[in-house]
């Protein structure tokens, strides 16, 4: 590269070393030019530190880019694993709707009520509620793909607690029952089998929620091993999630279940009165 300085060049003067009127800098050399859709384009890849989360650092340049003033002719996109995440969110955002306009469906048919439906439904709420405290009381970061499954999953257990609430409710109310009696007794016969149900899937995923493999072949236990690891965010979400909703599904639930008798009875206190006072006024006049 040095001879390069050397070649001379002829001038009306003489020769003349080429280096006496031109600078030699080392720069990237560009082999190649990419275009999409007749648009040129240029990639820049880069990884993060061990312990830094992508996501972050992806937001911090998007906050960066906005208060840059680049040429408004750049457009600037992130692709690879802000692209893939994006994709997987809008995908598992279509199937948690798809599994509650379903199961709403299959309850609607079941129960004959569009109120009780719901009533079912909303454990999916408090689970998804529990899942979000959760990560957020254990400083966990979320996973589209294995929290988002952990939620739709979520969607299919915690159900369950109160379909059986509420079948229990309606067989006690056909019997002839007052309201607060059936509901208080079906808090107490139900009581047992939620909490078994909850407590015997909590265990069987604590292992895999703390990132514990238990081997029973070799009669080992591992931890932080390759295949726990990959099941800690889908179990822990799960764990979190059920154990919320289990609680707040025998509170809300049966507190739920009174509030339209104590509607009715109140919206029936209202109409009397108002018949009431129009027939007293009617009688004067």
């Amino acid at each position: 590269m040095d001879s390069l300085d050397q070649l001379r060049v002829t001038t009306p003067t003489g020769s003349v070393p080429v280096s006496n009127f031109v600078e030699r800098r080392a720069k990237n050399k560009l082999d190649s030019i990419e275009r999409i859709d007749g648009e040129y384009i240029m990639t820049i890849r880069a990884n993060v530190k061990p312990g830094i989360v992508a996501d972050n650092k992806v937001t911090e340049l998007q906050d960066v880019i906005q208060k840059s003033n680049f040429d408004p002719r750049i457009k600037i996109a992130f692709r690879g694993a802000t692209e893939e995440q994006a994709e997987s969110l809008e995908f598992i955002g279509f199937a948690f709707f798809m599994s509650l306009l379903l199961m709403f469906i299959l309850l609607v048919a079941q129960f004959n009520s569009f109120y009780q439906a719901a009533l079912i439904l909303s454990a999916v709420v408090m689970s998804t509620a529990g899942v979000l405290l959760g990560l957020l009381t254990f400083s966990q970061t979320f996973s589209v793909i294995l929290t988002g499954i952990g939620i739709v999953a979520l969607a299919g257990i915690v159900v369950n607690n109160n379909i059986i609430l509420i079948d229990t409710y309606n067989e006690l109310r056909r019997t002839g029952m007052d309201v607060v009696d059936a509901v208080v007794k079906t808090g107490a016969q139900r009581l047992r089998p939620v909490f078994l149900t909850t407590t015997t899937t909590i265990l069987g995923l604590l292992p895999l929620a703390t990132n514990v493999s238990i081997d029973l072949i070799n009669r080992d236990i591992i931890y932080g091993g390759q295949v726990s690891a990959y099941w800690v965010k889908l179990a822990s979400s799960i764990v979190y999630g059920l154990t919320f909703a289990a609680v707040l599904t025998l509170i809300v639930t049966p507190l739920m279940l009174v509030l339209p008798e104590h509607f009715s009875a109140f919206w029936q206190e209202i109409r009397q009165r108002t018949l009431a006072r129009f027939r007293r006024s009617h009688a004067q006049t």
